[in-house]
């Protein structure tokens, strides 16, 4: 929980994704793996202050999933009534189009993101 009563969730997905983030930088420096990951961790956390003052993912803006930079990494999240979601932290080398939106098989998750709402 956070300020304004808004609270910060942090996916599965995104959790998996601060580990590789993590186990990547740690393979050549572990001290600032554990600083990096806390840096996005403060960076997500101060959200709540000012929720939509990222942009919307360009061509996808019905999704409502905005993507914050940080550093050559971006943090991708919806932005529910009282509830942030943080779906993915990826880095620029990565597809995030076909993460994000790829359409799963056998349907979709009704919006074409391919992402589930972690809220209705």
């Amino acid at each position: 929980m956070t300020s304004a009563g808004v609270a910060v969730i942090i996916t599965p997905e995104a959790r998996a994704d601060l580990d590789r983030i993590w186990s990547y930088i740690a393979q050549h420096n572990r001290q600032r793996a554990i600083t990096f990951v806390r840096e996005i961790g403060r960076h997500c956390f101060s959200l709540p202050q000012f929720p939509r003052r990222h942009p919307l993912v360009p061509g996808h803006e019905t999704s409502g999933i905005r993507r914050m930079p940080h550093g050559n990494d971006s943090v991708f999240y919806r932005v529910g009534e009282e509830t942030i979601f943080i779906l993915h932290i990826l880095n620029a080398a990565q597809d995030h189009e076909a993460i994000l939106f790829a359409q799963k098989e056998g349907g979709t998750d009704g919006d074409g993101t391919g992402i589930k709402p972690p809220f209705p």
